[in-house]
């Protein structure tokens, strides 16, 4: 079995993190990540960074920036594991997204048998909810299933 000091070659990291080769070399040139070169400029990566991609590959999916992972991973540094002490506290600081995506998903599962304010005005109850499209006056999309549209630009869906 392998140490965690092994180096992996891109490709390797690749098939194991499940990552696209171009993803790892974006959050390499964002300092995500950091590899050392070979005599022929080749990347390899510490084992370790295996661990860093696949908690920016989870934190992505449930909706954390990239910018604000980028922040949060900047006081780390690249050259070593990070601790559990520092795992926890990335946790730590991510919860209250973690909890408000979790609240978000929640209110839009339970929204979608109803009124979304859409504009289509087909359900019985958008007549109560939407009348005549009023919500479309103000901004596009289904208002009630995202009331604040407009700052969600980050969001990964």
């Amino acid at each position: 079995m392998k140490d965690s000091g092994d180096l992996l070659a891109i490709g390797e990291v690749a098939r194991r993190s499940g990552l696209a080769v171009s993803a790892i070399r974006y959050y390499e040139q964002l300092g995500l990540i950091a590899s050392e070169r070979t005599g022929g400029g080749q990347r390899r990566f510490h084992r370790f960074v295996l661990r860093r991609l696949a908690v920016i590959h989870a934190a992505q999916r449930v909706g954390v920036p990239l910018a604000r992972i980028a922040a949060d991973l900047k006081p780390f540094p690249l050259d070593a594991p990070l601790s559990k002490r520092d795992w926890v506290r990335l946790s730590k600081a991510w919860r209250p997204l973690l909890e408000a995506r979790i609240a978000e998903l929640s209110a839009i599962r339970d929204g979608l048998s109803m009124c979304i304010g859409c504009g289509c005005l087909s359900m019985r109850q958008c007549a109560v909810y939407n009348p005549d499209d009023a919500l479309g006056a103000d901004a596009a999309g289904p208002r009630r299933l995202f009331p604040r549209l407009e700052d969600e630009g980050d969001l990964p869906f």
